[in-house]
């Protein structure tokens, strides 16, 4: 049988359908020689690699960001390793998820896996890569801004982990940009204190109370100083008070300030971010697959 399988037509087989030569020459053997029963052959052993994969969990993968003049598009993708995430069918995909997104103003990962391309909906491209690469890969989320008259919205990626969409009223995409990268390299949770929920606020006081307390100092004055650094915990946590990280005697609100400008909203997406990941205990394994082989 293996006689009747060219060269020629196992790589015919491997650009129609990306998979590896070794299972195209197989999948050839087993179709004797039949182009279509073997490209079946593929499909249903990739969906099966897709169905097996697909309860592993993926925590590696991008941060995408595309816009244009009037909206901007932001979204995770997942796979389940930094070497996969690196590899050009993946960006490949990812690439044309994002374009997609933008493009048609999609919100909604459930309603992106129905986008037809090409003839092919995304979730069959989904499918067909995990079957390529035999990772697990999910799209985990998206986010859309309008880009209104009068408002700016700067993007950044920091080396694909790390994304940041920031909105601004007034102002440049220069200044939107700036704003973009300092809040990927300094993670504000809030834009200001009066955003921050007032029990957060109560355990930060609590806290450095506590601290202060074995101070022997009286009680007006351990007040006052629990106050003062109570202002600068709050500060690291919110925008407004944080240092411009191009220049530090400068805070985001007094930048905002000086350049006619008002922060509206912004969003920070991080790679794999309240993804639980199980840690493999290698010990434990070992000794499951050496039960498994005496039983």
């Amino acid at each position: 049988m293996a006689d009747k399988i060219s060269a020629q037509m196992v790589k015919d087989l491997r650009d129609q359908t990306g998979a590896g030569m070794m299972e195209c020459k197989k999948a050839l053997q087993e179709a004797e020689g039949d182009m279509a029963k073997a490209e079946l052959i593929l499909v249903t052993r990739g969906l099966k690699k897709a169905q097996k994969s697909a309860s592993r969990t993926a925590a590696e993968g991008v941060i995408l960001v595309q816009s244009n003049t009037t909206f901007s598009s932001m979204c995770e993708i997942n796979c389940e390793t930094d070497f996969v995430a690196r590899d050009e069918n993946f960006n490949g995909f990812c690439n044309l998820v994002i374009s997609t997104i933008l493009e048609q103003k999609i919100s909604d990962v459930e309603a992106l896996a129905q986008c037809q391309i090409a003839g092919e909906s995304i979730e069959e491209k989904r499918q067909n890569l995990v079957a390529k690469i035999g990772e697990n890969v999910q799209i985990r989320r998206i986010n859309n801004i309008v880009i209104n008259p009068g408002f700016v919205v700067g993007g950044y990626i920091h080396r694909g982990r790390i994304g940041v969409q920031a909105v601004l009223k007034g102002g440049d995409e220069a200044l939107a940009k700036d704003l973009a990268m300092h809040i990927a390299a300094m993670n504000p949770q809030y834009i200001d204190s009066s955003e921050m929920p007032e029990e957060r606020v109560a355990e930060q006081k609590a806290y450095l109370l506590e601290q202060e307390q074995s101070s022997g100092k009286p009680a007006n004055v351990i007040e006052k100083i629990v106050e003062g650094k109570l202002a600068k915990v709050l500060n690291e946590f919110c925008l407004m008070g944080q240092p411009f990280f191009k220049d530090p005697d400068l805070t985001i609100a007094a930048l905002l300030k000086k350049n006619g400008a008002e922060m509206v909203e912004f969003i920070r997406y991080e790679v794999g971010e309240g993804i639980e990941v199980k840690k493999a205990n290698f010990a434990d394994e070992v000794m499951a697959q050496a039960r498994g082989n005496n039983a």
